[in-house]
This record gives C-alpha cells, structure tokens and sequence, in this order.
C-alpha cells in the first residue's frame, strides 16, 4: 500500500513500467482478435509493450492460427486437462511467470482463474458490456449483446477492469460507450463494441503502464505523471 501526498491516503499503486516494453501474455479462448489488436497497437508505437507468450484454452481455435503467424509463443492449456480450476490456474500463472511477465490480459478468455497474490491488481480482462449490466457467470461474447438488444438498452458499452476470482469484477479501469440505434441487432451492437474496445483495451494498458494508476475502496483513478511507480 501506498500513502500518497496529494490527499488520497491509503490507496494502492499498480507498478508500472519505464524503460523497456511491458511483458504482456495474453490470454485467449477464441478467434484472437484483441490479440490482433494488440500487436498492431504495438506495431504503430501507441501500446510500449511486448507479447512473450499467448496461452490459449483452446487448441483448434483462429486465434492460435493467427497468433503463430504473427510469430508469437502459443502454449495450449485446456481446462479440462486439469482437476479444478486452482491446478488450472496453477499452469497458467506458472507459465506467466517462466517468461516473466509484468501483466497477465485476458481477450476472449472464457475460463475463470485463480488470481495468486503475486499476481494481485496484474491481471486485467475485458468485458463487452458496461458492467454490472449483462456480466457474470454465462455472459460472454455474443450472449452479451443478445441481452442487451432484447433489454432494449439504449446505451451499451465495454469495461476494462482488474480481474479477481469472480466473472466480471474487480477494480473498473475505464468504460467506453456506444448508442444502440432503433432495430440494431445483436450482429450490429457486437461490431459497434468491438470499435470500442479497440480503443479501450490499450488505453487502459497505457494507464497501468504508465505507472501513475491507483486503487482505492475499489475504484481506480489515474494521477500526474510526476506521481508513476515503476518497476
């Protein structure tokens, strides 16, 4: 824990990074596009990270495909390969830490993990909703947006949080939004997420990198760059 001096006591700093890219691996269950995302985040100089390794849960998925043509480290790790979630997650996070990662990013990841203390405030996911509307065990993906039109929401959205042992929660990152138009269907509201969550993700890297994030009673709230904790 971390007392700051501008007034906001007892809040927690998430280490950032200076000096070199941030070690990223990436969590996938699924076509890998966030993946793509990502590496062309990295590629343009917006995202000041790397990607060591992907894990996938699946093993015939387009998101192996696309990693391994993209030349990145893809480990298959299926849940059902495991007795329980904690020799599951066990795997993973051992994993993570065999190439040293600074953060662990959940895209499309559709297993729940086991959080260790190591890895407390270093694991973050995206959900495609704005949470807590249309989250938790069951919603994911497409699901998602099936609720929200048949809800008649007006605004939907996507979340960038800190992932802990539940579905969808943990320390809220940032939120973008989009308007729902009259007869969009559930095919239309995923693709107008998606834009945002393209967005959304590595800004939301770029903040826990930078190394000026704080937790505080469970919200998050961004500080002066004089302020960054780095590692």
């Amino acid at each position: 824990m971390s007392v700051l001096t501008n007034g906001e006591e007892h809040a927690e700093a998430i280490a950032g990074v200076q000096g070199r890219p941030a070690r990223l691996v990436v969590l996938i269950s699924g076509g890998g596009t966030t993946l793509l995302n990502f590496l062309d985040q990295i590629r343009g100089g917006q995202l000041p990270a790397e990607i060591p390794l992907v894990i996938s849960s699946q093993r015939d998925c387009r998101g192996v495909e696309r990693a391994q043509a993209a030349g990145l480290t893809v480990e298959v790790l299926r849940r059902k390969d495991f007795s329980g979630t904690p020799e599951f997650s066990d795997a993973v996070f051992a994993a993570a830490r065999h190439v040293q990662a600074d953060y662990v990013v959940l895209a499309g990841f559709l297993s729940l993990l086991q959080i260790p203390k190591d890895f407390h405030l270093r694991v973050l996911n995206i959900h495609p909703s704005l949470i807590p509307a249309f989250c938790g065990h069951g919603q994911y993906g497409h699901h998602v947006h099936e609720a929200a039109v048949a809800r008649g929401v007006r605004i939907s959205g996507c979340t960038v949080h800190f992932a802990d042992n539940l579905y969808d929660h943990g320390p809220i990152i940032l939120q973008r939004s989009v308007e729902v138009p009259d007869h969009c269907t559930a095919d239309q509201l995923a693709g107008l997420v998606f834009e945002q969550e393209k967005l959304a993700y590595p800004e939301a890297l770029r903040r826990v990198i930078s190394g000026r994030l704080r937790v505080r009673d469970g919200r998050t709230f961004l500080l002066p760059p004089e302020t960054a904790v780095c590692h």
